[in-house]
């Protein structure tokens, strides 16, 4: 019995299931020719209308070759059908850029920046971090969570939300570029947030536990917390 081709074994980026569902009902496309189009115009023999429905609904996910190609099919950009990029190669396939143009545009060997994609390690000076951002169109939140900065704001956060926030401010700066002034209101809003939420709390009745629990979760998104104070000023 004939059998089709495996699927490649990689993951590809965050897709946007309903952007594809949508895209293709725009164009009167049944998944039967989103599939056909797959596999006579870009050679993916595999591609079924079982498969391009299971991408719909989310049950899968397309990897890089097989979102390249839905995309052709369906006259977008790959980055119509992905949702919020997080890592370097998510960030560098939704601008549609080879990793040599990526390589390139920073001043690196091709073979050293595919290292730093694979390992989710940036390991570039400040001047191929500004190069990086700008190549890749990157916003402060995502330029800090793809150069591995994140990990280290929120451990910051923490701290100035737990203790004495004052002696957060020039260490929060060095992380994170912004006005003196804002990252002083941003962590007095933080920290009384973090402390009034926890003697909410206990006010309400609840034991220590309850009081940890809340505490815990306030700190897991920290940095969430942050940036969303920050867009709350002009």
């Amino acid at each position: 019995m004939h059998r089709p081709s495996p699927r490649p074994d990689h993951t590809g980026p965050p897709f946007n299931a309903l952007a594809a569902r949508r895209l293709r009902a725009a164009l009167g496309m049944g998944p039967e020719h989103v599939a056909h189009g797959m596999r006579v115009s870009y050679g993916l023999a595999y591609v079924t209308p079982d498969l391009v429905v299971a991408w719909e609904r989310g049950v899968a996910s397309p990897a890089n070759p097989e979102l390249t190609a839905l995309a052709g099919v369906l006259w977008c950009s790959p980055g119509e059908l992905i949702g919020r990029p997080r890592t370097l190669r998510e960030h560098r396939v939704a601008r549609g850029l080879a990793p040599e143009d990526v390589a390139r545009a920073v001043g690196l060997e091709p073979r050293a920046y595919l290292r730093m994609e694979e390992t989710d390690g940036w390991r570039g000076t400040d001047r191929q971090s500004a190069a990086l951002a700008d190549v890749l169109g990157l916003a402060l939140p995502d330029f800090l969570a793809v150069t591995g900065r994140e990990e280290k704001l929120a451990d910051l956060l923490s701290s100035a939300v737990t203790t004495r926030w004052q002696g957060y401010v020039r260490p929060v700066a060095k992380v994170v570029p912004l006005d003196r002034r804002l990252l002083e209101q941003v962590l007095q809003e933080l920290h009384q947030d973090y402390q009034g939420h926890m003697a909410a709390t206990l006010s309400w009745g609840g034991g220590s536990g309850d009081s940890s629990a809340a505490g815990r979760d306030f700190l897991d998104r920290i940095v969430e917390h942050f940036w969303a104070a920050v867009d709350k000023r002009p």
